[in-house]
């Protein structure tokens, strides 16, 4: 199995360095370590002076930047992380160099190369791969490099720290013949921020036993990365849990436990805690398939004791902060009901390191009981027979109003089953005007009813009162059908069903569907997979400019939602027609795939109405979407044999 360095999962204990007195439950231990657990950054900026062939040009290339956890071990600025996370801007590695010398290459050399022969990236792959190839033969060794490490610590308050590395004992590494190396060391480091008060996390005093719990706090990467979460996910460590679940040495003989807590890259040298709320110790590597996958429950961390070795000859004294003591009692305070001793604790714990996210979040709750206490307890077997009764009867309830409000509903595999079995539903699309008017797709076969066409006396619909009726619409909790279906039951109409999801469940159920226009297939396909009342519309008269070529794409694309787009592009100082783009089709989505300005002007033909899709939620639509993939794929494979047939036919 191979192994891969990634991130540390240890945990925090808040408290003071001989801890707190009496048991702790989960939920007060993870509260005490939390506020002292911090994002780490290395970022390595560079300015790079190369030779291409042209002369010496310097350029700065995108930043390297690694992220980490790191959890303060003494709360007058010393944090404890992993080596690894602090390594690329510590000793500045020469892979980190070449990596940013390869993005160097491609700025320096490979773009303007291509845009002297009128090419952008991406174009044409076989002549990019050449010129960075030759590229970097001329200039990869030669060019100088001019680094600007910076390590930082943000706090979940949003306080961002310069940070410095007191001591560092290297990252495990092997050599090519699998060998450890002379540097191989226990992947830990020591930081320093500027003097202040924070909060700090103990270390156990007791050896970790198999079958001991195991919290993991962290900044996982995929939690920072998700397009669903907003930026307060930066600075809010994720928990994990999980147990001790074996010891191991590594290759040179070093201590480690494993645990099956989960853990991912961002973990790294974050901390472990029990639930005495001590760390037990910070996570080293985690394992991974042949296939380069994270196998979870395979992930092993540097004990405690080692951490309190690799402390000793410093300035560190691990637990101590004037931080814990208050935080402490205001967290023991509130879980044990005295709110307002609570609320005046968690104050003064604010005013000591104001904002932090957890500090903030128990000082609301605090407030909250103090405005509104809750009732005295009753006497225990009343209490008991009380709540045994009011839980029947509002399960009771609840289970009745869920009954009575979807005793009509019938979802979309329901639908599918009844055609099956020869059942076959009369489909009523029941939208709003303005919804009908704004979306091209619909139900096959459905039929087109007017939700307030119900109501006139000289309504008909031509289908038999006992057949199955299934209305849909886009209303939040299916509203129109609602109504409308009620009025055809009222008409003698007594087999009427609602679509549960309405529209939106069909398509996401990945069921067929038809547009009212002739609408090309990646138009159908984008269609199915967008909202569009959560969607920006722009309109454009007859001759409007759209956008211009060499214009910022500013991470936008674009669906015509009607009207005609002409693409023109400058040719010789002659401004040519490349073609026109119609309802459903994507427009200006190459700018965002090449990271590149605009190449072509886009005009209005007639008047248009644009969708305006960005760029992070067109990424989550090809990340997600395979088949709207494969259409914007085929498209492109299209565009790319037209442009060589037409270059052929021009040669010639």
């Amino acid at each position: 199995m191979r192994k891969s360095l990634l991130g540390a999962v240890v945990v925090s204990t808040a408290a003071l360095a001989a801890g707190p007195a009496h048991a702790l439950s989960v939920q007060e231990a993870i509260l005490l370590a939390k506020p002292a657990v911090a994002l780490v950054t290395a970022r390595v900026d560079a300015e790079i002076t190369m030779n291409c062939g042209r002369g010496p040009v310097t350029v700065k290339p995108a930043p390297f930047i690694e992220t980490g956890t790191g959890w303060f071990v003494d709360g007058r600025g010393w944090l404890v992380t992993n080596a690894h996370v602090v390594d690329p801007a510590h000793r500045l590695p020469a892979w980190v160099v070449h990596e940013l010398k390869k993005k160097a290459i491609d700025q320096a050399c490979v773009e303007p190369a291509l845009r002297s022969q009128g090419l952008m990236r991406g174009q044409r792959p076989d002549l990019e791969d050449q010129i960075r190839r030759e590229a970097s033969a001329r200039a990869l060794d030669s060019a100088q490099v001019e680094p600007f490490p910076q390590l930082t610590v943000l706090l979940s308050n949003g306080m961002l720290l310069k940070a410095e590395v007191k001591k560092f004992s290297a990252p495990p590494s092997l050599d090519v013949n699998g060998k450890p190396r002379p540097d191989y060391g226990r992947d830990l480091a020591i930081l320093r921020v500027q003097d202040g008060v924070y909060p700090a996390i103990g270390l156990a005093t007791r050896d970790s036993q198999i079958g001991d719990p195991v919290h993991i706090l962290g900044f996982p990467g995929v939690v920072l990365s998700h397009e669903l979460l907003n930026q307060s996910a930066r600075v809010e460590a994720s928990v994990t849990n999980g147990t001790v679940s074996g010891f191991k040495m590594d290759a040179i003989g070093q201590d480690l436990m494993q645990t099956d807590a989960p853990a991912a890259h961002g973990n790294s040298g974050g901390p472990a805690i029990g639930d005495d709320a001590a760390v037990v110790g910070v996570m080293d590597f985690v394992s991974l398939s042949p296939e380069g996958v994270v196998l979870q429950g395979f992930n092993f961390l540097i004990p405690a004791r080692d951490v309190r070795t690799f402390l000793q000859g410093t300035d560190v004294r691990p637990g101590e902060s004037k931080f814990n003591p208050v935080w402490q009692a205001g967290v023991e305070l509130l879980l044990g009901g005295r709110y307002a001793a609570a609320l005046a604790k968690l104050k003064e714990a604010d005013a000591l390191l104001p904002n932090l996210v957890d500090v903030k979040r128990q000082l609301g709750e605090a407030e909250r009981y103090v405005k509104n206490p809750p009732p005295r307890p009753f006497p225990w077997a009343w209490a008991t027979l009380g709540v045994s009764l009011l839980s029947v009867g509002v399960y009771g309830g609840m289970f009745a109003q869920r009954w009575w409000r979807n005793r009509f509903r019938i979802v979309p595999a329901q639908v599918i089953g009844a055609i099956e079995s020869g059942d076959t539903p009369a489909l009523l699309d029941v939208r709003t005007t303005s919804d009908y008017e704004t979306s091209p797709l619909r139900l096959p076969s459905s039929i087109r009813v007017e939700p307030d066409a119900v109501d006139r006396p000289d309504f008909t619909l031509d289908v038999a009162p006992a057949q199955m009726i299934v209305t849909y619409c886009t209303s939040p909790e299916e509203a129109t059908s609602a109504t409308v279906a009620q009025k055809l039951r009222e008409r003698g109409f007594k087999r009427v069903r609602i679509l549960k999801g309405g529209l939106g469940g069909w398509t996401n159920a990945r069921l067929p569907v038809e547009s009212k226009s002739a609408l090309p297939s990646i138009g159908l396909e984008i269609y199915k997979n967008l909202t569009l009342g959560d969607l920006e519309r722009r309109r454009f008269k007859a001759g409007d400019v759209i956008a211009k070529e060499g214009d910022d794409p500013r991470g936008e694309a674009y669906v015509v939602h009607s009207g005609v787009v002409e693409v023109r592009r400058m040719f010789d100082g002659e401004h040519r027609l490349l073609g026109t783009m119609g309802e459903g089709e994507l427009i200006g989505e190459m700018a965002l795939f090449r990271e590149s300005p605009r190449s072509a002007d886009l005009i209005a033909q007639a008047d248009v109405e644009l969708l305006v899709i960005k760029n992070e939620r067109l990424d989550w639509l090809i990340r997600n979407r395979p088949q709207l993939t494969i259409e914007i794929l085929r498209r492109l494979s299209n565009w790319i044999v037209r442009t060589d047939h037409e270059r052929a036919t021009a040669a010639r």
